[in-house]
């Protein structure tokens, strides 16, 4: 009942234009060793932003073939939240269809370096924030949420929350979408990079016990199996973790949906922890 309620809140709030907080949002510019070039992302600071007080961060990953504006043009809800448990939220462009992976086939492409360890190294020095990994989240929607859990699941030095909203946990069923085989080549020339990159299958080969995991997916969704998928390796592999399943589909208005959800998990999580 406290997240419906939280949840209208926030709708009215957006259809209205009314705005009680103070966040502020900044487009920045930067910077990827690994791949020569100037990425931008958006990052939220709460109204209490101050140079001497150590924030967490949340990490928010956008979806195959969006980029870093998709979340606070799509979910603008997102600055309230910033405001409401007081995080730095940061949104970074991870390319049209990077999977948030480095690409075996394509050098130029090496988005988990830039994510996992580029990006959060620029945000630690830019920003006033808890620099280490119980200070920091990921979470993201559709080949967001496939990043996200990644990440997570091979950076456990860097993250300690996890979650996902729709995610694509599972490439293999989808061979010929979403531009992955130009990622990884052909399913059939190369099924061990397609298992060593799908979640279901780190999952199974890495501990998680020091992640914090929430999962989130409509029932509607072509995503749902998968899903359900990881959440029963998950019980089996007796990993603590929220998955929550709802009707709805692979579209933003789950997703402005789930991201209170999480929001309220992950805060849940940092004040365990602070």
């Amino acid at each position: 009942m406290r997240r419906t309620v939280k949840y209208i809140f926030h709708i009215l709030l957006m259809v209205y234009g009314l705005n009680v907080y103070g966040s502020k949002v900044d487009t920045v510019s930067t910077y990827s060793p690994s791949m020569g070039k100037s990425i931008k992302a958006v990052v939220i600071t709460p109204d209490s932003y101050a140079a001497d007080k150590k924030y967490p961060v949340v990490y928010l990953l956008h979806g195959y073939s969006g980029n870093y504006a998709d979340w606070i043009k799509r979910s603008p809800s997102i600055k309230q939240y910033a405001d409401q448990y007081d995080v730095i939220m940061v949104c970074p462009d991870g390319n049209y269809s990077s999977w948030y992976l480095d690409s075996p086939m394509k050098p130029e492409s090496k988005y988990e370096t830039y994510i996992a360890k580029e990006l959060v190294s620029w945000v630690d020095q830019n920003y006033s924030t808890l620099a280490d990994r119980s200070g920091r989240a990921i979470t993201g929607l559709s080949m967001g949420g496939h990043g996200a859990l990644s990440l997570a699941i091979k950076h456990q030095d860097v993250y300690s929350i996890a979650g996902s909203m729709s995610g694509g946990v599972d490439i293999r069923p989808f061979p010929d979408n979403w531009e992955i085989s130009q990622l990884l080549g052909s399913i059939e020339d190369f099924p061990d990079r397609w298992k060593s990159h799908s979640v279901v299958e780190l999952a199974q080969s890495h501990a998680m016990d020091s992640l914090e995991i929430i999962m989130t997916c409509g029932s509607e969704d072509f995503f749902f199996g998968v899903n359900n998928d990881l959440h029963q390796i998950l019980l089996e592999k007796k990993v603590p973790h929220t998955y929550i399943s709802a009707p709805g589909g692979h579209a933003w208005d789950f997703w402005v949906y789930s991201i209170g959800l999480e929001m309220d998990f992950i805060h849940e999580k940092f004040q365990e922890k602070y």
